[in-house]
């Protein structure tokens, strides 16, 4: 569109540029290793909250 190459073209030719990933290095995108590793966290206090209230209420 516009005199521009389709999206794919566009995706492949940025991935090219970019190259293999380096060994280790599993996050080339640096707010996406925050946002992976924020939803871990909520979701290991989320469950350790509730493995609490359950420890805590005896229930009746």
């Amino acid at each position: 569109m516009f005199g521009r190459p389709p999206l794919e073209e566009r995706i492949a030719a940025r991935q090219r540029e970019l190259g293999p990933l380096k060994q280790g290095k599993y996050f080339p995108h640096g707010p996406a290793k925050m946002l992976f590793i924020v939803s871990l966290a909520i979701v290991v206090i989320t469950h350790l909250a509730a493995l609490a209230v359950l420890w805590v209420d005896a229930g009746p």
